[in-house]
Order: C-alpha cells, then structure tokens, then sequence
C-alpha cells in the first residue's frame, strides 16, 4: 500500500470511529474522494479545529491532508473547508441515501458535493449552490467529472429547483429559511446552523413530518455566515420556537410546529 493510500485509509478509520459513522456508502466516498482535488495546489494552511492560528504544511504531498483539519479557501476572512468530521457526522446523521436528491447551500469548493455524489450514486443528485462566484466556478471546475452533480451560483435562499430528499446548509443563518421547509419532499430533511453575529450558534435538524416539521438541536457550532436574501421576520412566536432550539443545543430538543410551534 502506498503512502498515501494508507494515509486515507487512517482517515476514514479515524473518522468512523470518532463519530460512530453507521453509513457504509458514507465512509467509502471518503476513502474514495480525493480532498486535494478540490483545493488549489500546496503547501496547504491547515488548522486542527482547536487550533487559532494556521500552520503551513512542509510541502504539497496529499498526505498532510488525509487529517481531521480545517484547510484554508480565504485565512484573511478565516474561511476555511468544513471540518471533515463534522460534516461527515451531519451527513450520516441526515441519513443520506442511494438516489436521494441532495441541496446543498454553500457548497465551497466541492469537496462534499463529490462525496454526497457518491453516496447518491447515479440515479440520485446534487445541487451544488454557491453564492461566491469564484468559489461556484471553481467548484464547477473540480466536480465536472461527477455528472450527477450541478453547480450553481446563485442564491440558496431564493431557488434551490425542485424540491429535495436533503438540505444541507453550509453557513450560519439566524433562521430557517422558509423556501427550505417548503421544499422538503415528505420525510426531507433540513440541517441548518443557526447562528448569531459571532458565529456561535446550534445546528438543527429538521424533518418534515406530515403536514409538520419536527426540529432537533443536535450541536453546538461555529461558523461562517451566510447570505441570502428574503430572511424576513418570522412570526414571533415562530422565532421564539426556533429560538429556544438552538439554545439548549447540545442537549437533545424535540418539538413539532406545524403552521405555529407547539410547546412540546
């Protein structure tokens, strides 16, 4: 075995075990999905998730990147790629599956498009949205060779198309976006950080259930914001529900709204 094929096989164990991955289509995308092919060329700035400060990798060998790190798209804006463990944990917990019909919001660089896209396989798909248009093209350039993927530059939260098995959104918003709620298919589901201007905030997922939404605050979590446009003021009522979600994260929240939220 090579160097680097060991190096990414040490990665997915490390993931699994760290995060109890139960997908099996899961942890052989991220074996199988190069994480180099979707950054420029190295040497890397990378920074483990306690880390404040970046650090340079000695050269521009793949194998510094078969890590739980965060690696820098943009230090001067602190914009990193998604810690692979995290999302990897989201993505297992969203239950993504054979054919499902995926929307991501901010998929940066595409590394976890490419790896939804094998999950998906071929009769599922992903919507790849990126609001940065450089980001989006180069995005766009990295997965062209994954044909169930679309790129899009754009805004998530005015068209994500037709309407979807997953959300999954990559940035921090004060709340859920309506158009998300509304284009879930029955049993869809929507994980979004819910986040304050500090970046501090929950992550929540949502399922549709009926002709309601059940909503879990399943951790806590710091993020880039997000932009988009039509985050209007929701019902008060509505806001305070979302409100107290993402409060008592990590602490496992449970409530149904349906129109209006209940208390329960």
């Amino acid at each position: 075995m090579s160097d680097l094929a060991a190096a990414r096989a040490r990665y997915v164990e490390l993931i699994s075990k760290r995060e109890r991955i139960s997908s099996t289509r899961l942890l052989e995308a991220l074996g199988t999905v190069p994480r180099e092919k979707f950054l420029a060329k190295g040497p890397w700035r990378i920074k483990t998730e306690a880390a404040r400060n970046y650090r340079l990798t000695p050269d521009a060998d793949p194998v510094h990147l078969q890590d739980n790190v965060l690696v820098a798209i943009d230090a001067r804006r602190k914009l990193d790629t998604g810690l692979p463990s995290l999302w990897a944990h989201f993505i297992d917990l969203l239950d993504v599956g054979e054919k499902d019909r995926v929307v991501q919001i901010g998929c940066g660089l595409g590394y976890f498009s490419a790896v939804l896209s094998k999950i998906v396989g071929p009769k599922g798909r992903v919507q790849a949205i990126e609001c940065d248009e450089r980001l989006a093209a180069r995005a766009a350039t990295y997965l062209g060779a994954y044909r169930n993927v679309a790129v899009v530059h754009g805004d998530g939260c005015e068209d994500i198309g037709e309407p979807a098995d997953v959300i999954i959104v990559h940035a921090g918003f004060s709340q859920p976006h309506p158009l998300w709620l509304r284009s879930l298919r029955p049993r869809g589901r929507l994980l979004v950080p819910l986040t304050q201007r500090d970046r501090e905030g929950a992550a929540l997922k949502i399922t549709r259930k009926g002709r309601g939404f059940e909503a879990e605050a399943v951790q806590q979590i710091r993020i880039f914001p997000g932009q988009g446009r039509g985050l209007t003021a929701l019902d008060d009522r509505v806001a305070d529900w979302w409100q107290r979600a993402s409060a008592l994260a990590p602490l496992r929240f449970r409530g149904i709204a349906q129109g209006l939220p209940s208390d329960g």
